[in-house]
């Protein structure tokens, strides 16, 4: 038995038949081959899936693919716009926000996410942002940094 959904993917509409336990991260990664969303625990503690969904963060492993019909879903490949970075992903790249990546995709997504509600945000603010994202790597400063240097460039950019 499968379920017919039809949502729009980084801006395209993309409609499937999935099994309905089939998880968002699953339909992305197999069926969408959008890899940049990463399986890390299966189990909603890393955050490394995570994704925005009608423009609020997402943990795509806790997320059915059919609970996702008519949405509108972003991945981190969305982000990225006319051969250019976007400003979450420059300023990761900048300011040293990622080292072996692994987690990078789910945090710029949950980044975007407080970003688009909040554009000046404090340092508190953005890590009770990334809070659902663990990094084994970075020790999270460099991440908060990058954070606050791309809503910086975002808002500079939104005034020019």
């Amino acid at each position: 038995m499968t379920e017919h959904v039809s949502l729009v993917v980084n801006g395209v509409r993309r409609e499937l038949d999935v099994e309905p336990r089939r998880f968002l991260v699953q339909v992305l990664r197999e069926d969408l081959d959008l890899t940049g969303t990463h399986v890390g625990c299966d189990t909603s503690q890393c955050g490394a899936c995570t994704v925005t969904m009608d423009g609020k963060s997402v943990k795509s492993c806790t997320v059915l693919a059919a609970q996702a019909d008519g949405s509108e879903v972003t991945t981190i490949e969305g982000m990225a716009g006319d051969g250019a970075l976007h400003p979450l992903q420059q300023a990761f790249w900048d300011n040293h926000g990622l080292q072996c990546g692994f987690c990078t995709p789910g945090m710029i997504m949950s980044a975007a996410d407080l970003l688009a509600r909040n554009t000046d945000p404090s340092d508190d603010e953005i890590r009770h942002a990334i809070a659902g994202n663990f990094c084994r790597c970075t020790g999270y400063q460099n991440i908060v940094t990058s954070v606050r240097a791309a809503a910086a460039a975002m808002r500079a950019g939104a005034a020019g």
